[in-house]
């Protein structure tokens, strides 16, 4: 998911509040247990290679948060997971976003946060829909065998 950042925002807000949710963000993602891999990342679209400057304290109308992850199973079952574990924490990201404001709390507005996501998707739009998958097991099937 790729949402534009409220104009006037510094990347160094973003990555302020960033850094404070990341310890809960890491425990709800283990509670969840069906998350393989979730990055977390700030774009600066006026960038030529998108890199934020990241301790800027200068307002810009051109930052990006971008949440990737590669999960198993249902779209619905895994966003109502998120938000059960991360209303708390997808409510102080929505709060940096475009939009985000009429999505929280995130708890009271579990479908429009839904539609939203579905909407910023961008691996479920063309030209984006291409996933590899080296291994077809689950998180709970890996963490079993090792």
């Amino acid at each position: 998911m790729l949402s534009p950042v409220l104009p006037g925002t510094s990347a160094a807000t973003v990555v302020a509040k960033l850094a404070l949710l990341l310890p809960q963000i890491n425990v709800a993602l283990e509670s969840i247990g069906t998350v393989h891999f979730a990055r977390l990342i700030l774009l600066d679209r006026s960038q030529p290679n998108l890199q934020p400057e990241l301790f800027s304290i200068l307002p810009s109308d051109n930052l990006v948060i971008g949440i990737i992850t590669s999960f198993d199973g249902d779209f619905q079952k895994y966003i109502h997971d998120f938000v059960a574990q991360l209303s708390t924490e997808f409510d102080a990201l929505l709060s940096l976003t475009v939009g985000g404001a009429a999505l929280t709390p995130v708890v009271d507005h579990v479908a429009e946060f839904e539609a939203f996501i579905a909407e910023n998707n961008v691996s479920e739009h063309i030209p984006n829909t291409y996933f590899y998958a080296a291994y077809q097991h689950t998180v709970q099937e890996i963490l079993a065998a090792i």
